[in-house]
């Protein structure tokens, strides 16, 4: 088995930026020898049961994550302009 582990991966959950379907993702990862592997979705956590559960059974050692943002004050606070 491969030592290299990806840890910053997106699948179809992340919008604009992620295709990879979670089963094909992870027939990836076993035809390519490595024995884990990160699942990091943009600020949601919808396929992380789904991952979960096709990499046991695929044997493939689930890594759960996710990419957050960290903000001061609200997120729809926005400052003055041209005033």
């Amino acid at each position: 088995m491969s030592k290299f582990v990806h840890l910053h991966v997106h699948t179809e959950y992340s919008l604009l930026d992620g295709l990879s379907n979670i089963k094909r993702l992870l027939n990836h990862v076993k035809e390519n020898g490595m024995d884990s592997i990160a699942v990091t979705d943009h600020g949601v956590m919808y396929g992380e049961i789904e991952f979960y559960k096709e990499a046991k059974k695929q044997e493939v050692k689930p890594i759960l994550g996710m990419e957050g943002y960290i903000t001061q004050g609200k997120l729809t606070d926005k400052p003055a302009r041209g005033v």
